[in-house]
């Protein structure tokens, strides 16, 4: 496994930057992809390959599988990890930033993994991981289009892995819960622009406030502890199909499962 090539998107922070690092450190070749390439300028110091990827970019997305494809000739562990919360009352938020939100969580993520496949297919060999989220199973307030990002692409996943068994790639489904990321104050401040006034605004306020409380808050795992789950995904002849972690992960995921819509409903308004 260490002298197979890795792509991990969304690394310039948070779960991504954590998972390129340590990938990084158990010998693998490891391709740290961003928009913000300014903020990656410690992983070129650390020996990891620095690329610019927008993910809602064909050109970009492109260049990007172009450019590892020249180089190493083939991309062995892709990490599909890029994405943001979009979070707002549906009936507030404008369409134009629900087609976004799909653009960077689904689209752009599929396009990237249709680039990188027939390498995989013709080598017999591929981990694919997709980043979804416990919110890929369950559903919170004011999160309809996220969810909805997060289900589908759980569903996607399925089906891919279905479809690339027989060719030797492995589908690998992380379902991270609370994470100490940015990803929460960057919601919770999404959520009160966009619903913050108007019929929903007072349980927009609460809603934010325990985001941010709980973002700001010590009870969130380091980004690490995803890392070293995806690193352990990929580095297992037979991954499991999906893996939790992460705070309230395995909660509310045993939740969702035995509980009936309307007491979840209940449970996870009051909760919120």
């Amino acid at each position: 496994m260490n002298s197979r090539t890795a792509l991990v998107t969304g690394a310039s922070s948070g779960i991504g930057e954590a998972t390129a690092r340590l990938l990084k450190k158990q010998g693998f070749s490891v391709y740290a992809a961003a928009r913000r390439v300014e903020r990656m300028k410690h992983l070129e110091a650390e020996g990891l390959h620095v690329l610019s990827l927008d993910i809602a970019d064909e050109n970009s997305i492109r260049t990007c599988v172009k450019t590892i494809l020249a180089r190493d000739g083939r991309v062995d562990i892709l990490v599909n990890n890029a994405g943001y919360g979009s979070y707002g009352a549906v009936e507030d938020v404008a369409l134009d930033e629900a087609r976004r939100q799909f653009e960077v969580n689904m689209f752009g993520l599929a396009r990237l993994t249709q680039l990188v496949l027939p390498t995989m297919r013709e080598n017999r060999f591929g981990k694919i991981v997709n980043v979804t989220s416990v919110g890929g199973k369950i559903y919170t307030p004011f999160g309809a289009w996220y969810h909805a990002t997060k289900h589908a692409l759980e569903g996607w996943s399925d089906a891919l892995r279905i479809e690339m068994a027989p060719f030797g790639v492995d589908v690998i489904i992380i379902e991270p819960g609370g994470i100490k990321t940015a990803w929460g104050n960057i919601a919770a401040d999404n959520l009160l622009k966009t619903s913050g006034s108007g019929p929903y605004s007072v349980a927009v306020a609460k809603a934010a406030g325990g985001m941010a409380t709980l973002y700001n808050g010590k009870r969130l795992p380091h980004p690490s502890v995803v890392a070293a789950t995806i690193v352990k995904s990929v580095r297992v002849a037979k991954p499991k199909t999906r893996y939790h972690v992460g705070y309230m992960a395995g909660v509310a995921l045993a939740m969702r499962k035995v509980l009936s819509d309307r007491m979840f409903d209940r449970i996870i308004t009051s909760m919120a």
